[in-house]
């Protein structure tokens, strides 16, 4: 199985949008997946006691990420880098295991013209450092805001075609890389 992280908790957030893109990307695939909305944390995990023990809240996100085979991670940028809440979660999962050796994809997105190339290279430095495997293929959306029309949907084939294809091609390298058959 997969696991999709949309890596803000912001409600309504353009990244939540561009995450249901992919959720459809990945059924049409016929592609196991999971998807850990961040805006569904339990506020407990911001108590300073959980850098100790982890609240039984958490125990659910913690496990999808161990049980996943590949994580696909949808990220915005919030001023110029990663925002808060997915450095943080990742920071409250267990560490070797959570990412030792698990094959990992990016997504970015922005307002700006860049799409998020600095926290998506700020998060492949932290899962490099953290021993996953690095599929290369990274999609960019840049000025979101032009990119998605009144109903949260993106308004570019070619854009979507981009999804696709990096949806495909992740699958494929998830596979190779596990040894296992996702579809």
């Amino acid at each position: 199985m997969i696991t999709l992280i949309v890596g803000t908790n912001r409600p309504g957030s353009n990244t939540g949008k561009v995450a249901r893109h992919l959720e459809e990307i990945y059924a049409e695939l016929k592609v196991p997946l999971r998807v850990l909305d961040l805006k569904q944390l339990p506020p407990e995990i911001f108590s300073p006691d959980s850098y100790a023990e982890k609240p039984k809240a958490f125990q659910p996100f913690s496990t999808a990420i161990l049980e996943s085979s590949g994580l696909h991670v949808v990220t915005p940028e919030y001023n110029g880098s990663v925002p808060g809440v997915l450095k943080y979660f990742i920071d409250m999962l267990k560490f070797p295991e959570s990412f030792e050796r698990r094959p990992v994809c990016f997504t970015g997105l922005a307002a700006g013209i860049w799409g998020a190339l600095r926290p998506v290279e700020q998060l492949q430095a932290i899962f490099g450092y953290r021993n996953a495997y690095l599929y290369p293929e990274r999609v960019f959306l840049p000025q979101i805001n032009s990119l998605l029309d009144p109903n949260g949907r993106l308004k570019d084939a070619e854009l979507l075609g981009r999804l696709k294809k990096q949806a495909e091609g992740f699958t494929s390298f998830v596979e190779s890389v596990k040894g296992i058959k996702l579809r």
